[in-house]
Order: structure tokens, then sequence, then C-alpha cells
């Protein structure tokens, strides 16, 4: 089946040109939202431009040279969210994370080969399972079963290794903790939590930040305590 959506209602956060063929390739369906993925043939040969039709594309991908989350990608539609890493093998031998810039968009961050197989997930949502277990659902659409009383809430991100599942870090979301804006108007800016603000209404819950700013905890991913668990931006020590 084809996924495809007129270039111009294409998602803001695709960086690709307004101006072109009619249609455009969507992504299918997947682990995130369409307005906040963007599907693996637009990043090959727009963003990162080693292609330059989709034939070519459906050849790299046939010769089993690129991974998404250190598995295999075998489908041009698979949407690539925020945290997801991708990797070329040789003789390309590079490897990104998809992030947000200060514009929204979605954008490679070049990352060393040892982060290629991690990433960082946010708690969305959690409940309990048969045998005294808990089912926490990250942001990605990853199911993790842990042992009940792991400390674990929702907000609160997990650093794993992919493609096992494995946690190798825990980052709440409190005081102190290094967080990355995900949407509003300081995307993409790192910033310090300074406290979390509930509020017994329909309106969401709210982050303030050292940098005298807030947003809605929805768009906060806490990524470190002293410093980013791992490479989210240009120039940004770990």
């Amino acid at each position: 089946m084809t996924f495809r959506l007129k270039r111009r209602a294409a998602p803001r956060a695709w960086t690709i040109p307004r101006k072109g063929t009619k249609w455009v390739k969507r992504p299918g369906p997947g682990p995130h939202a369409q307005d906040a993925s963007i599907p693996l043939l637009l990043v090959l040969r727009d963003l990162r431009r080693i292609v330059s039709s989709a034939r070519e594309a459906s050849q790299l991908v046939r010769s089993g040279a690129i991974r998404v989350d250190g598995k295999v990608a075998n489908d041009l539609d698979r949407g690539l969210g925020l945290m997801d890493t991708l990797s070329f093998a040789a003789p390309l031998d590079e490897h990104f994370r998809v992030v947000r810039d200060h514009h929204g968009k979605l954008v490679l961050v070049s990352i060393p080969a040892t982060e290629a197989t991690q990433k960082i997930g946010r708690v969305r949502f959690k409940h309990a399972v048969k045998a005294g277990r808990i089912e926490v659902t990250l942001h990605d659409g990853r199911n993790l079963l842990v042992d009940r009383g792991t400390p674990y809430k929702v907000g609160d991100s997990v650093k794993i290794e992919v493609p096992s599942q494995k946690v190798l870090e825990h980052f709440p979301l409190a005081a102190g903790a290094l967080a990355l804006v995900a949407g509003g108007s300081h995307v993409g800016e790192l910033a310090r939590v300074e406290r979390v603000e509930v509020r017994n209404s329909s309106h969401p819950n709210l982050v303030h930040f050292k940098e005298g700013f807030s947003t809605i905890k929805e768009y906060v991913y806490v990524v470190g305590e002293k410093g980013p668990g791992v490479t989210i931006a240009a120039g940004v020590d770990r």
C-alpha cells in the first residue's frame, strides 16, 4: 500500500521543499504520529541526500545497509521520530539521532557509533499486568515489563539499549533534571527543571525551568542529570 499526502499539507516538522511534486510520501502506521515523524524515504532523499529517487532508496534499503534503532530497515514508509537512531553501514559508516531543532523541525544529529544502539524513551503510560508486574509504555510505542515498585513515573525517561530494550539508566522528572523541550515556543532547547506544577483541573500540568520559562509536561523529555545521557545536539558534551 502506498501512503501519500499533498506536499502542501505535509507537517511543518518536515524539512522538505514546499514546492515540487504534488504528492509526497507520508509515514505508514508505526510508533510515531504522522505529524511527529518523517518517512525514511524523505530522510534518505531530502535530509541526507544520499539518493535522488525512490528507486535508489529502495535499492539501498534492500541491500541491508540501513538500520533504525538497531534493526535493519526494510520499509521506506517507516516513520522516524524523536530520539530514533539511524545508521548507515560501510562505506558511509555514519550514525544519527532524530531530534527537533529550534524551529520545531525534525533533523539529524551526528552521533558516535557506540550510541547507535542507545536511545532515550519518555514514559507515557504505565499499568499493572499479570504476575504482579508493571507494563511501561514509552513515547515511541515500546512496552517494557518491570517489577512492581520500580520507580518509573509518567514523565520520567529511561535510557535503553536497542533493539534488546535493556534499561541502562533512569532519569526522573524532578528538580535539577536536564530536559529537552520538544514543543511550544521553546522547542529544541535544553533546560534545567525547577519544579513540576500539578494542576487539579482540565488544564495540563506545567514544568517550570530555571531558565525562566514554563511549558506543558507533555513537551518535556528528561535526557539526563548533569548532562545529556546521549548526544542530542551538535556541540553539546555528554
